[in-house]
This record gives C-alpha cells, structure tokens and sequence, in this order.
C-alpha cells in the first residue's frame, strides 16, 4: 500500500489489483499451500462434467472446470489462471475431492512419470 510508515517513511506504491489478488488467493485456499492430496505438476486434470459450474462455485473453480473441458496439466492450469503452482494445487485438490475434476496421476517407472506424459506436459506448455 502507497503511504507513509512512521518508521520507514515513504512507502512504494503496490497496485491494488495484485494486493487483492494474493489477499483472495489466501482466502479461498484458506491459507493452505498443500494439497490435501499428493498433486505432482505434470498430473492431468479434466473436467468431472460438460455442464458449466454455476455461481455457487468461486470463479477460480469455474475456470479451472472450463480449462478442463480439454486435458491439461497442473502446471498448464497454473500459468493459464496466473497463480502460484502452489494455489493451482490446492484448487485442484480440493475440486477432485468435491468430484468436479479427475485427476489422472502418471504411473511411470521408478515413481517417475512416462514419456508419453512428458510429451504431453510439454506438448500444452508449447501451446501457452
């Protein structure tokens, strides 16, 4: 916030927008930065329904389901939306938990996710 501090003196000013956003962030993951399931980033998310999601739902939920009507990863969903890995996690999680998405984790070798994932995450990382 732009302003004086009485110990600091002047302040830089910070947008508005930005501190709103980290401030909604906060309150709709509940201040939570790890799902409540394990979510590796190249997890392949889709939508549980071709219905859109009503008002009743916060808009982040709205739009990872209509990102989801096509499969992507986590990481995808992340820089699609504009939110920390972290905060596009714990959405996830908890909208899976709620039966609004699928998640498809990677069943690779040694705990590693297989090739053809690979070139999938890549593959929608390329097309950002």
């Amino acid at each position: 916030m732009a302003g004086h501090d009485p110990w600091y003196g002047e302040r830089p000013a910070e947008p508005a927008e930005e501190e709103s956003s980290l401030v909604r962030m906060y309150a709709v993951t509940g201040g939570r930065t790890t799902p409540s399931a394990g979510l590796a980033m190249e997890a392949l998310v889709s939508s549980a329904t071709s219905a859109r999601l009503g008002l009743s739902y916060v808009r982040e939920y709205r739009a990872i389901s209509e990102l989801c009507h096509q499969v992507r990863s986590v990481a995808e969903i992340s820089a699609l939306l504009g939110v920390p890995l972290g905060v596009a996690r714990v959405l996830i999680s908890d909208m899976e938990a709620e039966g609004l998405v699928r998640v498809h984790r990677p069943r690779g070798e040694a705990g590693g996710p297989d090739l053809a994932t690979l070139e999938r995450v890549l593959s929608g990382l390329h097309r950002l």
